[in-house]
């Protein structure tokens, strides 16, 4: 079964690059750093794979690496109902969130789904950003808006880039500065590399230490990329795809896949403390507490998927089976170098989501497997590695 996996690794299809697609303004640098695929997200070209996912997760864990994630689509909300609409459209209390702190926010429907899950940076008095998953949360906000907050949405000239991995402090101090370890986790912070001014944010899709650089001008973003390579270029840094091992040993989703708009953050495994309490009012939250009330039906939960080492991530999702009749879905599958096992996320009815459940799974390719039900995150449920101090 691992040659299999690899085989189908290793095949390939063109994607054109046409001009409906947005590229980000690393693109170029990432085709130059030897991307060998692409993925669409966002309406955007996201690298899919530079080397083995071993090699990339390696490199991620014990040293430093930079990703191009355009794809995380920047929507601004300012003017001076800024505060109430963005409080209004989560289920989170932002009341609390101070000018330069981030959070990871839920977006939530009337009917309490999920919209989107951005990460939120708090950038300014009356002025936050939401950096996007895969769906147009903007333009929700946009119809939120209409006739009722006297805010602005819009997309403004920001472009997030990442630096992933213990050694991603000493490589920024070089181009910022001493002032990168004054950056608390979920914080955020101005600088200039080369004259070049950015917003540095200490946040990431992979739960190590790291940082999101945001350029504020699109014509700075190879500069910026050619920067940072040659700043953490003494710490062997490399470009690398976001690292699913990495992010799902974390416990981090992808919006689309894992979740939907179906599903609200009661029904996930970990989001359950994102519905926070509170005195004033956002979308959804008649029905969020009213389904905490009478209970979920279903839960995105951990797998540990016994078997041969996965070697290619999955192209649809795998059946969850009970009793061999269909209960749920995988939703990703992966094998983790760290722990050294297959892992990945499954929906399964209520009863089935304890620790510990077995279940079956289909592959793709028609193999029965055992899937044990595990809670999440799989490593550091503290989030002491990320929020861990960078100096030393």
């Amino acid at each position: 079964m691992a040659n299999e996996r690899r085989e189908m690794l290793e095949k390939s299809t063109t994607l054109y690059f046409g001009p409906w697609y947005r590229r980000s303004p690393f693109f170029e640098s990432t085709l130059a750093a030897g991307c060998t695929s692409y993925d669409i997200y966002n309406h955007m070209y996201l690298p899919a794979y530079y080397d083995d996912p071993d090699v990339e997760y390696w490199a991620l864990v014990n040293g430093v690496t930079m990703w191009d994630v355009g794809v995380e689509r920047t929507v601004e909300v300012s003017g001076k109902d800024a505060d109430r609409l963005i409080d209004y459209i989560t289920c989170r209390d932002l009341t609390k969130c101070a000018v330069g702190q981030g959070k990871y926010m839920p977006v939530i429907a009337p009917d309490g789904g999920i919209v989107n899950d951005p990460v939120l940076l708090h950038v300014g008095e009356n002025r936050w950003w939401m950096q996007l998953a895969d769906s147009d949360a903007g333009l929700y906000a946009l119809g939120v808006a209409a006739g009722r907050f006297d805010a602005e949405v819009r997309l403004p000239d920001v472009h997030p880039m990442q630096v992933q991995g213990p050694l991603a402090a000493k490589t920024l101090e070089k181009l910022v500065g001493h002032g990168i370890y004054d950056v608390k986790y979920y914080w955020m912070g101005e600088f200039q590399i080369d004259g070049i001014p950015v917003v540095i944010s200490r946040t990431g899709w992979t739960a190590v230490p790291g940082f999101e650089i945001n350029v504020l001008n699109r014509a700075d973003g190879a500069a910026t990329w050619d920067a940072v390579a040659a700043a953490g270029e003494e710490f062997a840094i490399r470009p690398i795809a976001p690292c699913e091992a990495r992010r799902i040993e974390a416990g981090i989703f992808n919006y689309g896949s894992d979740m939907t708009l179906d599903d609200t953050p009661l029904h996930v495994s970990g989001m359950e403390r994102l519905v926070e309490p509170q005195d004033q009012d956002y979308l959804g939250k008649e029905a969020l507490e009213r389904l905490r009330e009478t209970g979920v039906d279903r839960k995105l939960v951990g797998m540990i998927l016994e078997g041969d080492q996965l070697r290619a991530e999955l192209s649809q999702p795998w059946p969850v089976l009970s009793g061999g009749v269909e209960v749920g879905r995988v939703t990703d599958a992966v094998w983790s170098p760290g722990m050294e096992q297959n892992i990945g996320y499954m929906w399964v009815p209520i009863e089935l989501a304890d620790p510990g459940t077995r279940v079956d799974v289909v592959t793709e390719d028609g193999e029965e497997l055992t899937a044990v039900a595990a809670s999440l995150p799989f490593v550091d449920p503290q989030k002491k590695v990320p929020a861990q101090s960078l100096e030393g």
